[in-house]
């Protein structure tokens, strides 16, 4: 007797062992049809599968996330036997599923062609017509490695060899094609469907060490229905159109190059805008209490050891090592000079080590707490330049950093202010939409298990008092204590990682930072790292790309455009453009011999939100015709009221608040 516990509670019984599809089928023909795999007392396993004891049952269909990523899984095998039929001699290695997709990676001395993958997913096609079974086969490690090597594939054979001696070596039967695999997979290759494609080609070394042979690795998507693959590619050409990369050529606000890699060039309209950013940071900071400070970027080894970081980033530090004389004073000829030594500095990767240096100068007592000291720390880390990414993934970058001193007492007050200030940074910069994980201890941690007790249960305390919705991310807290990660969704639904609090009862104790109680007594501050923006070149990516480029004015790096429709009007727009500086606003003037079409289209694609267009009439009457980015029509103002429209809409929400108050 057999009995499987269903997802609602209810048991069904039967009386021999029983496959999963036959379950599925038992609870109807629905359910049989759209079954791709099952989950068998938490493991995922195939549908043909036989269960021979009691155990809880859930099939997994397509709308499940397990049955996709098998979808995904049996799209990479698929594509896999697509290319041993039409290059036979190509040997395949791995094919692992990846967000949105899958890729194989193949051994082939002749380079794929971007008309090999229309090809490939032609016979794709085929083989999903074909509805070949697919089956799970069980061999011994001595057969496996014949029948591999027999093939001539030579990186399964390696696989085989490094897999633990017992293990079975699985292997997967669809058609003609073996391949060795864990599985699960869907019960046949029709299962599969239409809705995948392939992406693109690139380059990877076997085992992704670089001293290893470079194989052609291609990529693909696969969804579980036509409509999910369309909403997909869809909102893939929107992401390309919305690139930051791009949309910073185009609007010519920054470049990277070899010269500097990981670091960014900014160009005066980007520099512009980010000053934009950061002052209006700066006043929400000053208006929340904190006192903005400044420190090194190169800092002894010692500091860094005595932190805990040495150990922990040492490989993602840039370190420069100097020769230091020791010693003073003048030297008569003969005499020994000072001696020389070498000391090692880094540049600082974070900034929150020498935030407690500025705290630990003088006596700090309860009522000096809490202490909130904020800074844009430059700050360098060591990322592997394949990792490197525009300005969401770059060597070089300023952190709005800030930490709060604080008793335990005054963890969730503070906790609470800077959750509330957040999200109405966020919101200011069209960010509404905010996933807030909660990371407890990682496996590599600094501190007891008594001392992160404490701090997680702070921390969720904090967390509760701001009636903030979280998703536990486990084992991904920082170093020294529990956070809370800030999640920005954008405006085509990608997320991206911002803000951060961080409760950390470690980094006190190990730099000796203390404060003189009502008791008198020395006590230990509980140390808040916390950070809205996160890296300001990550945030200037995402605010980019969530604005498409088109920025609201008060971040526009150039406002306000007066254009002549012809040169008779060139000196009414040399007025016109005095009254727009004179507002305070960032304005250009273009006088060049072009069509005014020109001039619309060419400040159009730079992304600048308002045009004053002025010509013999305009000058007349006192006049411009204001043209919006994004808008056909033109509205006629008198100048005064269109510059004054403009300098009220161009207020940045700070200013905004603080007339409001």
């Amino acid at each position: 007797m057999v009995a499987l516990t269903l997802p609602d509670g209810s048991v069904r019984t039967y009386d021999k062992p029983v496959t999963a599809a036959e379950v599925a089928a038992d609870i109807g023909p629905g359910l049989a049809k759209a079954a791709l795999a099952a989950r068998v007392d938490g493991e995922l396993r195939d549908l043909s599968r036989v269960i021979e004891g009691d155990a809880p049952i859930a099939i997994v269909t397509a709308k499940d996330g397990d049955g996709l990523e098998i979808l995904r899984h049996d799209a990479a095998h698929v594509m896999a036997e697509a290319v041993k039929e039409l290059f036979p001699e190509t040997q395949v290695t791995i094919g692992p599923i990846i967000e949105n997709g899958f890729y194989y990676d193949f051994a082939r001395p002749t380079p794929f062609t971007p008309e090999d993958l229309e090809t490939i997913e032609a016979r794709m096609a085929e083989i999903v017509a074909r509805d070949e079974t697919i089956g799970r086969e069980v061999w011994d490690r001595a057969r496996a490695i014949e029948f591999f090597k027999g093939l001539g594939e030579d990186y399964k054979t390696q696989i085989i060899d490094e897999l633990p001696e017992g293990e079975d070596i699985t292997v997967y039967r669809q058609g003609d094609f073996v391949d060795l695999c864990r599985g699960p997979h869907l019960p046949s290759t029709g299962k599969l469907g239409k809705a995948f494609k392939l992406m693109k080609l690139a380059g990877a070394y076997w085992r992704g060490d670089s001293r290893n042979e470079m194989l052609q690795r291609i990529y693909g998507t696969a969804w579980a229905t036509e409509k999910d693959l369309k909403a997909h590619l869809h909102m893939l050409e929107e992401a390309e159109r919305r690139d930051h990369r791009r949309l910073g050529r185009e609007m010519d606000l920054f470049h990277l190059q070899d010269a500097a890699p990981g670091a960014v060039f900014w160009h005066p309209k980007g520099w512009t805008l980010y000053r934009a950013v950061r002052e209006y940071m700066r006043g929400r900071l000053r208006d929340a209490g904190y006192d903005e400070v400044n420190t090194p970027q190169l800092v002894d080894r010692g500091l860094w050891e005595d932190s805990g970081h040495w150990e922990k980033f040492r490989e993602h530090m840039f370190v420069a090592e100097v020769d230091e004389k020791s010693g003073a004073g003048e030297y008569e000829a003969g005499e020994d000079g000072p001696e020389t030594q070498k000391r090692m500095l880094a540049l600082k990767p974070m900034n929150c080590p020498c935030h407690v240096q500025i705290y630990k100068q003088g006596t700090k007592s309860y009522r000096d707490l809490p202490l909130r000291l904020a800074e844009f720390g430059s700050c360098h880390r060591y990322e592997p330049s394949g990792a490197l990414h525009g300005l969401m993934r770059v060597r070089a970058f300023v952190q709005d950093d800030a930490h709060i001193f604080c008793t335990e007492e005054q963890i969730t007050s503070e906790s609470q202010a800077f959750c509330d200030l957040l999200l109405s940074i966020y919101k200011d910069f069209g960010f509404e939409d905010v996933i807030v994980k909660f990371a407890d201890r990682p496996n590599v941690r600094a501190g007891s298990d008594d001392t992160w007790d404490r701090a997680e249960a702070a921390l969720q305390e904090a967390t509760n008092a701001t009636g903030l919705e979280t998703e536990l991310n486990p084992g991904d807290g920082a170093f020294y204590g529990p956070k809370l990660d800030f999640v920005l969704r954008d405006a085509i639904g990608r997320d991206g990682q911002s803000g951060a609090l961080q409760v950390d009862f470690v980094l006190p104790e190990r730099l000796d930072a203390v404060y003189v109680g009502v008791d008198g007594h020395k006590h230990r501050p509980v140390m808040l790292h916390r950070a809205i923006l996160g890296s300001c070149e990550r945030f200037l990516g995402i605010l980019i790309e969530n604005h498409a480029g088109r920025l609201p004015l008060w971040l526009s790096p150039t406002q306000v455009v007066v254009a002549t429709i012809t040169n008779d009007a060139d000196d009414y727009a040399r007025r016109v453009h005095g009254a727009v500086a004179a507002a305070g606003l960032r304005g250009v003037l273009d006088l060049r011999n072009e069509k005014i079409n020109f001039k619309v289209r060419e400040h159009s694609a730079a992304k600048v939100p308002a045009l004053l267009v002025v010509g013999a009439r305009e000058a007349a009457d006192g006049s411009v015709a204001v043209r919006r980015l994004g808008g056909k029509a033109q509205e006629v103002l008198a100048l005064e009221e269109a510059v004054a429209r403009l300098k009220e809409e161009s207020a940045d929400p700070l200013t905004r608040r603080r007339q409001d108050m």
